[in-house]
């Protein structure tokens, strides 16, 4: 009970395997993580499900789920297994399934999300940044003529089709392009302690969240620290060759200054001979930007392309602390 009554109250905003890989850590040091997912997915089982069904998609949900839940190793075996065959359910995940049936059962999606927790003893709670239906739109720079500079912008459209366009992403929106963000999203990030923005796909994970318009209103207005998980790789048709200042510029160019106080960067560089396409995200960025760096070692020695659970979390909570130690002093 004491560690509950003495625990920050942290909300990490984002979606996609980021998402999760920092909850997985930050549960062995809080009870009170609320996790805001978008609901822009539009791939996969969930883009399926989506499509056939009319639910918001599942996949980022069950994720979190299996971070947060009690027993995680059984959970995540379960809610991650893939059907292989079937008519119908060939490429399907159990989680998808279970959290769509729920929704069914319950009469929505949110309290499906509330009674998986209950039943599964989720360590926090996990939110939708809306409960609208919404499409992720981006406008992309093509070059029409490389000698003379010259380039024209083209739209795609959903969330999965965007980083396979292979071209700069100039500016990615919502559609409808105002929607209601879900209240107990905005409650959570106006009673945080701490503010956690991704890691995750920089434009179809992260920016969905704050492109609701009440989201990144609360993010601002909230007084609590905001701190960026810059992606510890490059995503290839999203970020390519860029430095973690590029990140943020990106960040900060779609939503403002505002939702960024400090940004956590990975300083060790390490090439992945798995995965030679995703580059080391350079820990370069400028100064006087209104943002403070921190950086350290936060990679997965075995996948050096992704988030290390643990490291994450304990980078960011030691940042947490040392700003209260401060605050004090």
């Amino acid at each position: 009970m004491e560690r509950e009554e003495q625990a920050t109250k942290v909300v990490a905003i984002g979606g996609g395997t980021g998402l999760s890989t920092l909850l997985r850590g930050l549960k062995e040091h809080t009870p009170h993580t609320t996790a805001i997912v978008t609901v822009a997915d539009d791939g996969g089982s969930s883009g399926r499900l989506r499509r056939e069904l009319g639910v918001l998609p599942p996949g980022d949900f069950r994720n979190c789920i299996a971070a947060l839940a009690d027993d995680e190793a059984l959970i995540t075996q379960l809610f991650q297994y893939r059907f292989g065959q079937g008519q119908g359910l060939n490429g399907h995940s159990f989680g998808n399934l279970f959290i769509t049936a729920l929704a069914a059962v319950t009469g929505s999606f949110e309290r499906a999300l509330l009674e998986t927790g209950r039943v599964l003893k989720v360590q926090g709670r996990i939110l939708p940044s809306t409960l609208e239906d919404v499409t992720l739109v981006a406008d992309l720079r093509q070059e029409v003529d490389p000698l003379a500079g010259a380039s024209k912008l083209t739209r795609v459209q959903g969330e999965s089709a965007i980083p396979r366009s292979g071209q700069p992403i100039e500016r990615v929106f919502l559609r409808p392009d105002r929607v209601r963000a879900y209240p107990e999203a905005v409650r959570a990030i106006l009673e945080a302690e701490l503010i956690v923005i991704g890691p995750g796909s920089l434009f179809t994970s992260v920016l969905p969240n704050l492109l609701v318009q009440d989201v990144c209103r609360a993010v601002e207005a909230s007084s609590a620290p905001k701190i960026y998980v810059c992606n510890v790789a490059t995503q290839p048709g999203e970020t390519d060759e860029f430095d973690v200042g590029q990140h943020v510029t990106a960040l900060q160019r779609h939503v403002g200054q505002g939702v960024v106080t400090h940004v956590l960067a990975n300083n060790n560089m390490v090439s992945s001979k798995e995965q030679p396409q995703l580059r080391p995200v350079r820990s370069s960025y400028p100064t006087g930007e209104g943002y403070e760096v921190i950086e350290g070692d936060l990679i997965d020695p075995g996948a050096p392309w992704r988030h290390d659970s643990q490291k994450l979390a304990n980078q960011v909570m030691q940042f947490y602390s040392d700003l209260v130690v401060g605050d004090f002093e």
